[in-house]
């Protein structure tokens, strides 16, 4: 009995000891000093740690192949470059399960309601500096859940502009209570329809009293503490990328969603293009808010939110190609009408 349970404790230490000769040979085959240096070093300033030797090579090899992908993009002529961030570990695949819409979202089924006028229109907007009428970038997290942050950023800034009162609206309560509008929590919804649920269930409780928690739960409202409100929802139709241009230009910040491919996770600056993408209403993976517009070396570009924190793009902003339908930008595009009460 103690003589075979040695010799299977001597088996596991021989398997384990070649496994790990195997794979520190593979890796040192992989990578070099310099990419493991940059690596730990951005393992520092990410706060990242890897407890398991396996995990910690993997997520190394993942992150050199960005890194190796980062160098060679921003060395060609791009309208945009990238850069290491916080997702810089993840393969686009893991980072799609995590942080876009996983259900299918039918831009399709969103009639077109605005009436919109010609111009001229402002060569430039942002309405960021026109007031106090943006709140601060936000962080959505490991969840699907960017439609509710386009929808809070979008009734924050339009609520604002009709009241002069900014405020910071929940996100969590749309991830837990509105599926009956078509939602579905960490897994996708769009802002139209989260705008519906506002406008039908009495109204949008403030980060406060309802804080955000990055997963779905019960349903815990408490229509006595809602704050904002919703009267009509606008909906522009359907690839009316100039009706949008009107929207920004003359009312308020307008949601929209779009598509995001793997060369966008890594996006840092300038004017975001692709060949990539799709421009259809099929592939919409992301929501986002538009809040202003402009040019760059005759480029036109959209300003715009995202929720992934500060430390992503340009403080949390991305610019993104304006007149063409870019990724499907133009494929959904709405912003309600708040009520005051």
């Amino acid at each position: 009995m103690y003589g075979e349970l040695m010799c299977r404790m001597a088996g596991y230490i021989f398997i384990t000891f070649m496994l790990a000769a195997v794979h520190t040979a593979h890796i040192n085959h992989v990578f070099s000093p310099e990419d493991e240096l940059h690596f730990k070093t951005w393992m520092s300033e990410n706060e990242k740690t890897y407890t398991e030797p396996p995990e910690y090579y993997h997520r190394l090899q993942v992150f050199t192949q960005n890194r190796r992908r980062i160098l060679q993009h921003n060395a060609g002529r791009h309208s945009f470059t990238m850069g290491l961030n916080q997702f810089s570990d993840m393969t686009f695949a893991e980072f799609q399960k995590a942080f876009l819409l996983r259900e299918p979202q039918n831009c399709s089924a969103t009639a077109g309601t605005f009436s919109g006028q010609a111009g001229p229109y402002p060569d430039s907007v942002d309405w960021r500096t026109r007031g106090n009428y943006v709140t601060p970038v936000k962080t959505q997290g490991h969840c699907g859940s960017c439609w509710t942050f386009s929808t809070t950023g979008c009734l924050e800034s339009v609520t604002a502009i009709s009241t002069g009162k900014l405020l910071d609206l929940s996100e969590q309560q749309l991830i837990d209570c509105a599926q009956d509008f078509n939602n579905h929590g960490c897994f996708g919804g769009l802002p139209s329809q989260a705008f519906e649920y506002i406008k039908y269930r009495g109204g949008l409780m403030t980060e406060d009293d309802y804080p955000y928690k990055a997963h779905q739960r019960f349903c815990k409202v408490k229509p006595e503490l809602a704050a904002a409100f919703v009267k009509d929802v606008v909906n522009i139709t359907r690839y009316d990328e100039m009706g949008m241009v009107d929207a920004v230009a003359r009312l308020n910040p307008v949601s929209f969603a779009y598509e995001v491919t793997a060369d966008f996770v890594h996006y840092k600056d300038g004017v975001y293009s692709s060949t990539k993408c799709k421009n259809t209403t099929e592939t919409v993976n992301h929501a986002v808010l538009a809040v202003g517009y402009g040019e760059q070396n005759g480029t036109l570009y959209w300003i715009v939110k995202n929720s992934w924190g500060t430390a992503w793009g340009k403080d949390g902003y991305f610019l993104i190609e304006r007149g063409k339908n870019m990724c499907g930008l133009a494929a959904c595009s709405s912003y309600p009408l708040p009520l005051v009460l």
